[in-house]
């Protein structure tokens, strides 16, 4: 195929009849595009040659034309489009011609150099082409230079090598950020070192977005990597000084960092250099999980070494060789294997106190890692003792000095001990009673060797005041030391040692000392007073009755009266009668309803016991007064048993009147029917009649139907028609009450009802016509 070109054309063949309307039109206006254009249309389905002989004499007219040149141009590379360049290469030439004209005067139309530049790409020509998109670059404007850079960095991917560096580096003058896309080009030419130094570059500016959405830590994992792959092509940084900076900088990737910076090393051959990386790393980590990262790489490189080695070894073996040294190496590095993995415990240990170098948990565990080594057992103690804050302690503190002295009682040496816990009673612990379970576990030390004296001495020592003896026992600021004294776990413990191994009057102080510091709790009140009546001071044991209820108020007064009155009356029965009585009127004084009842049964039987009746009598009379609502019912039926039982069934006619009378209604109710059956009994049927009808009015028919079946067994077996009918009326009268009463209830619930859905649906219609308002 050959295509003749644009000079070759004379024109007059060419022209044929049904042309001249438009070449005369043309010859009129030869400066009117619209006119060309008609003219390139009637041509359209005519030969090529004959279409770019008319856009040629039309460019000759117009040559400034961006729009003919535009169709020119891309009907000559449609016309080659389908043509091999290299076989056609003066075809292309001839368009790349037609370009080159069209740029003289259209070198600021992008489109134009975009499309030539394109045109180029595929035929090739590689310097032509790089040369053409400089001077697309240097004819247009800044603000087109994207548009010519996105192609040419293509181009330049396309033929990669130095160009493609080269170009790319032009480039990132002018857009910086899009180094992601230098630095994958790069990679993708093996230039791993110009790689790693634009990346470490990108991973120091603070300031750098990454075009792909990658995170400042990814970017450095990445260099990272690039690093530990192509350790022998990395020359112009310091790898060691960038892994160490990311350590320091990103705290939760530590484990993967070391490693990586340990891998570097290795890949380097420099084997005992890794190690110490690896060393470092699990002596420096905070965290189990970045310890363990390492420590199973460490551990798998040990490994594979070890492989290699052994390898060799059954190869010398084979082959009848010796190698000494390569044993000996082998050796060395199987024991230090071994040890490695030994070490793992105490390595484990190290990470979780690091992180928090308080834990007495992780100390106690430390000491049993070391078993036996007596040695390191005291080390470790010591070391715990003076590296844990007490104010900061997670765990029990006071409990590793205990460990600390009690290691050394196992071992019999009772001084070391004993100087364990004098140094560690002067430890500012969190807690006060810290520091008095400390005293009591000194003090057990002594007992379990028998060292009463001892003992004593040491619990004597720990409840001296050391100050002011009206110090806050909560005040936090002040030294545990100087609040221990009164701390009441101290003081049990001490009264506890002087009843098993004092004498009665060490005891007692020891009791009276606890009360003049005013820090006794209910059971050492009735402790005391046990010990007191176990030893025969009855009285003094009473007395320390008095001073618990003077000490402490209601409800756990209420417990100490009832031991006291208890033991009181055990004690003198009724020998002390006005006494008794004055200790149950001054436990009644100040008692809450809630806790009256059971005192005042007390106060009765001790009338009824010792007393006399009237007086006990009296007393139930009160008590039905003063106790409180839930107990006042089961109360008047106590009262009315023992009335009766003391004089006669008569005699409870006042207190069934009464009880009726300030019970609630379902009690009244039950009260009547009770009184209505004494009544019955006693033959009086008129009195039992109007107790009926009084209870009537707390019996809805439809929810008490049993109270209106007894009244009607009542009435059939001892009334007439006229009581029967009676009993009907009311009866109804009753029902209709109670039916007035529901109905009303239900209307005031309707009508509330009514009015909420009232108020709802006007706010619908507020709402819905705020709605109008908006939509219009």
């Amino acid at each position: 195929m050959e295509i003749k070109g644009e000079t070759e054309y004379d024109g007059f063949y060419m022209i044929e009849e049904i042309d001249i309307p438009f070449e005369e039109e043309i010859l009129r206006n030869p400066y009117t595009l619209k006119s060309w254009f008609r003219y390139i249309d009637h041509k359209v389905e005519q030969p090529i040659q004959q279409r770019i002989f008319v856009y040629e004499r039309a460019l000759k007219e117009l040559p400034g034309s961006y729009k003919l040149w535009k169709q020119y141009l891309d009907l000559r590379r449609e016309q080659v489009q389908d043509l091999n360049s290299v076989k056609y290469e003066k075809e292309y030439l001839k368009v790349n011609n037609c370009f080159e004209r069209a740029l003289v005067l259209l070198h600021k139309m992008p489109r134009i150099w975009i499309d030539y530049c394109s045109f180029l790409v595929k035929q090739c020509r590689i310097t032509k082409t790089r040369r053409t998109f400089d001077r697309a670059l240097k004819a247009l404007p800044i603000t087109q230079h994207p548009r010519i850079w996105e192609i040419y960095l293509k181009f330049a991917r396309d033929i990669g090598g130095e160009t493609a560096i080269r170009l790319y580096r032009r480039y990132l003058k002018l857009e910086p950020d899009h180094v992601e896309e230098y630095i994958n080009l790069l990679l993708s030419l093996n230039r791993y070192d110009e790689a790693a130094k634009r990346l470490a570059q990108v991973v120091n500016n603070d300031r750098f977005q990454s075009m792909h959405g990658k995170s400042n830590y990814q970017l450095w994992m990445e260099l990272c990597d690039l690093i530990c792959e192509h350790p022998h092509e990395i020359k112009s940084l310091k790898v060691e000084p960038i892994i160490r900076s990311g350590i320091r900088r990103f705290t939760d990737q530590v484990g993967k960092l070391w490693n990586s910076l340990a891998n570097y090393w290795i890949k380097l051959h420099h084997f005992e250099k890794a190690r110490d990386v690896f060393e470092e790393g699990i002596s420096t980590v905070m965290t189990v999980r970045d310890f363990t990262q390492i420590f199973d790489t460490y551990a798998k490189a040990e490994e594979a070494v070890i492989e290699k080695k052994m390898e060799e070894a059954a190869e010398r073996t084979e082959e009848g060789q010796e190698d000494p040294e390569q044993d000996l190496e082998l050796d060395l590095r199987l024991m230090r294997f071994e040890q490695l993995m030994d070490r793992r415990p105490f390595l484990v240990n190290d990470v979780l106190l690091r992180q928090n170098p308080n834990n007495v948990h992780e100390w106690e565990k430390r000491v049993s890692l070391w078993k036996d080594n007596h040695e390191k057992i005291v080390e470790t103690y010591s070391k715990a003792m003076r590296t844990i804050d007490p104010k900061k302690a997670t765990g029990k503190f006071h409990e590793l000095w205990v460990n600390f002295a009690k290691y050394y009682e196992r071992g019999g040496d009772l001084e070391n001990a004993r100087t364990i816990f004098e140094k560690a009673t002067h430890v500012n612990f969190k807690n006060v009673n810290d520091l008095a379970s400390l005293w009591c576990e000194y003090a057990e030390m002594e007992l379990r060797h028998e060292l009463f004296d001892k003992a004593i001495d040491v619990m004597g020592r720990a409840t001296v005041p050391a100050g002011n003896p009206n110090v806050d026992f909560r005040d936090e600021s002040i030294p545990v030391q100087r609040r221990v004294f009164k701390s009441i776990k101290l003081w049990s413990f001490y009264v506890d040692l002087e009843e098993s191994i004092g004498t009665v009057e060490s005891t007692k102080a020891v009791y009276d000392r606890i009360l003049e510091l005013k820090i006794a709790t209910p059971q050492i009140i009735i402790n005391y007073a046990n010990f007191l009546e176990e030893n025969k001071y009855y009285e003094e044991s009473f007395k320390v009755y008095e001073r618990g209820v003077e000490l402490f108020n209601y409800p756990i007064a209420f417990e100490i009266w009832n031991v006291y009155l208890t033991k009181f009356i055990e004690r003198y029965s009724g020998s002390k009668l006005e006494r008794a009585r004055d200790l149950f009127e001054q436990a009644l004084e100040k008692c809450p309803p809630k806790y009256a009842k059971s005192l005042y049964l007390m106060y009765g039987k001790l009338e009824e016991d010792y007393g006399l009746a009237r007086h006990a009598m009296r007393i139930y009379d009160r008590a039905t007064r003063a106790v409180s609502d839930e107990d006042r019912f089961e109360m008047f039926n106590f009262y009315i048993a023992k009335a009766g039982a003391n004089f006669g069934v008569t005699y409870t006619r006042d207190i069934y009147e009464r009880a009726i009378e300030v019970l609630p209604d379902k009690e009244a109710k039950d009260m009547c029917l009770k009184y209505a059956e004494l009544e019955r009994k006693l033959g009086e049927i008129d009195r039992a009649r109007a107790l009926y009808a009084h209870a009537s009015q707390f019996c809805d028919p439809r929810t008490v139907p049993s109270f209106w079946q007894t009244w009607h067994d009542f009435e059939v077996k001892y009334g007439n028609e006229d009581t029967f009918k009676e009993m009907l009326r009311i009866k109804r009268s009753v029902q209709a009450q109670y039916n007035t009463e529901v109905n009303f209830i239900s209307a005031q619930i309707l009508a509330t009802r009514q009015a909420q859905q009232a108020s709802q649906q006007e706010e619908g219609t507020i709402n819905d016509a705020g709605e109008i308002n908006l939509e219009l």
